[in-house]
């Protein structure tokens, strides 16, 4: 997918205004990994340039083109990675004027491809965890 040539910098500063904004747990969460610079480069531009785009060229793609760059987009999200982008599509901020015009399908379309999850790491943990535990009481 070509990328929209979006100012890097107007889209870190949404980021960062989403960021203050959030809840307890995904605050802390992304506000550890923003500051590390291969996280931020790589959130950056593998899943909010990717998301810019679509929601600006969204508005004139036809329907085959559109799906075709959805697809093509191969990203999952954590939580807290889908509250600090979901406000890009609803339209907040220094974004607004591109999210206008941008149809209501198209805008749950991307919304359902932010609740793609990655697996967390915890939770890929504790399975390991439980069979060592009952083959020891055995």
């Amino acid at each position: 997918m070509k990328l929209f040539s979006f100012p890097l910098a107007s889209l870190e500063k949404a980021i960062h205004k989403r960021v203050l904004s959030l809840p307890s747990p995904h605050k802390e969460w992304f506000t550890e990994r923003w500051q590390q610079k291969p996280y931020k480069k790589a959130f950056v531009e593998n899943k909010a340039l990717p998301l810019v785009t679509l929601v600006a060229k969204g508005k004139s793609w036809d329907d085959a083109t559109f799906t075709e760059a959805l697809q093509e987009w191969d990203a999952a999200f954590y939580e807290a990675e889908a509250e600090v982008l979901r406000p890009l599509i609803q339209g907040d901020g220094l974004l607004q004027l591109m999210q206008k015009n941008l149809p209501a399908e198209r805008a749950q379309a991307l919304l359902a491809k932010l609740e793609i999850r990655r697996a967390a790491p915890q939770a890929s943990a504790a399975p390991d965890a439980a069979p060592a535990a009952s083959t020891a009481t055995d």
